[in-house]
């Protein structure tokens, strides 16, 4: 296998190229160049270079990443029969992608690279724009570039932006972080003679016409707090300002404890937005939980005992472990299957508990302990083979109950009556019916329909009073009759 040498022809034109890179480029005997947009191709031909080029390879395939790919093959074949000088604008080692393939290669054994000089754009890009990039900045690839990717607080240089339809995808991915009218710089041929910078409005990246392969989208950092709210680390930076000793108050005085009942408030309410079909009041409740668990993070941190890191980790590392059907070689046919390995998983997780039944109780639900009670007693057997045994149970209790109403104390009415419930909740576990939630939108319904008395009671005579009970229901039965149009 011949030796293939990597130049890089700098950012520009062939000025820009050192005296050592353009006789190397010279004495080569044979040239092939990624591509032939580069104004250093078009001096070199000039002075009567012959240069090949792999642009047919672009037109012939629809992603970038089979372009690379087949360009790396081309080149490493070529290199069987000659020694080979492939060219690729700016540095080799910068922003380069067939040039990284070439070297995972070269570290199997496959070829032999050498490693020539070249400028990359980024020397001449800081000049342009007057940018100190100790300041902080990123460097990404426009036909591979992703929203999380974006630091809004860094100077931030995204390069292989080709054409319109990769700026319109670089102009979409940054759209969903920044405001429409963000100013963007697009910087083409940086510190060659054709040198030039145009700011725009970040809606009209991909509405420019001169793009081509020296530009590179230059997108200014956000240093205001209000411009940057889609950034995880800008809410992180909101609840330590509120856990601050210069903060607020209330938030200081929290603990797990005291926060306890806001975060049941609070998914209950996001419930009852999903229950609705109300998009923006789940994005609300969504952004109250939210709320919460980074509340318990920052007073976790502010304790010295966790962080947000941690938590992070931890559900991470869980999800990896518990799902190897997407991360790992196991093979699932349904979700019944998922379930079963969740659960085989996680009792390798966790120490043998005494009982079946611990770590199951919900000290926030009644009816969820016993849904999780039930759930688990059934894994082990014990259970009716079908629901016809649940509703006979239901049937036995439910008539102890009566009758215990009739002749019982409140003590033994009160534990008759949580034997009924026990069933009920038997009976939901059958059906795969959630008991919280049914029990939820009973509630739901009822302050529903019971508003709607309240206004029939309102807007005629005034009082409960002045109503009796079969009027009353009337009201009730019209509420009905309304949700059913």
């Amino acid at each position: 296998m011949n030796t293939i040498t990597i130049i890089g022809l700098g950012a520009g034109d062939l000025d820009q190229l050192s005296l050592g890179t353009y006789r190397k480029l010279k004495e080569a005997e044979f040239v092939v160049a990624r591509t032939d947009q580069h104004p250093a191709i078009v001096e070199l031909r000039a002075e009567g270079m012959a240069i090949e080029s792999f642009d047919d390879v672009y037109i012939e395939n629809d992603a970038f990443e089979q372009v690379y790919e087949e360009i790396t093959e081309k080149v490493v074949s070529m290199a069987k029969d000659r020694a080979v000088t492939y060219v690729v604008p700016g540095h080799p080692l910068v922003a380069e992608r067939t040039v990284q393939l070439l070297i995972e290669k070269e570290r199997a054994g496959i070829v032999q690279l050498e490693i020539a000089g070249g400028n990359s754009f980024l020397d001449p890009i800081f000049a342009a724009l007057r940018i100190d990039p100790i300041e902080g900045f990123q460097l990404l690839d426009g036909t591979d570039m992703k929203r999380d990717d974006v630091m809004m607080t860094q100077h931030v240089l995204i390069g292989q932006v080709y054409d319109a339809f990769i700026a319109s995808e670089v102009k979409l991915s940054l759209m969903e972080k920044y405001a429409y009218d963000h100013p963007v710089t697009i910087v083409t041929a940086a510190g060659s003679s054709l040198e030039k910078l145009r700011t725009v409005p970040l809606f009209e990246l991909d509405r420019e016409t001169e793009i081509d392969n020296l530009t590179t989208v230059y997108v200014p950092p956000v240093m205001e707090r209000e411009g940057r709210l889609k950034e995880w680390s800008t809410f992180r930076e909101i609840i330590a300002a509120l856990r601050a000793p210069d903060g607020c108050p209330w938030d200081r005085e929290q603990t797990h404890e005291s926060l306890k009942r806001y975060l049941i408030e609070e998914t209950h309410e996001l419930l009852e937005a999903i229950d609705q079909g109300d998009d923006e009041g789940i994005i609300e409740e969504l952004g109250d939980v939210l709320l919460q668990v980074f509340l318990h993070a920052q007073i976790g941190e502010d304790d010295g005992y966790f962080a947000m890191e941690d938590v992070l980790q931890s559900v991470g590392d869980k999800m990896i472990r518990r799902h190897p059907h997407v991360f790992g070689d196991r093979n699932v046919e349904n979700s019944d299957e998922v379930l079963k390995n969740w659960q085989e998983i996680k009792k390798t997780e966790k120490p043998q508990a005494e009982s079946l039944l611990d770590g199951q109780a919900r000290h926030s639900s009644s009816l969820l302990t016993s849904f999780n009670y039930q759930k688990e007693a059934a894994k082990v057997g014990f259970d009716w083979p079908d629901i016809t045994g649940a509703f006979d149970k239901f049937e036995e209790e439910w008539q102890e109950f009566k009758d215990e109403v009739a002749n019982g104390t409140k003590q033994s009415q009160t534990d008759e009556l949580g034997d009924v419930l026990f069933t009920l909740v038997n009976l939901s576990r059958f059906l795969k019916l959630s008991p919280e939630e049914a029990m939820a939108h009973a509630n739901e319904k009822f302050k529903r329909r019971f508003s709607f008395v309240e206004q029939s009671v309102n807007n005629g005579r005034g009082e409960f009073s002045a109503y009796t009970l079969d009027e009353l229901e009337e009201f009730w039965q019209q509420a009905k009759g309304e949700e059913k149009k």
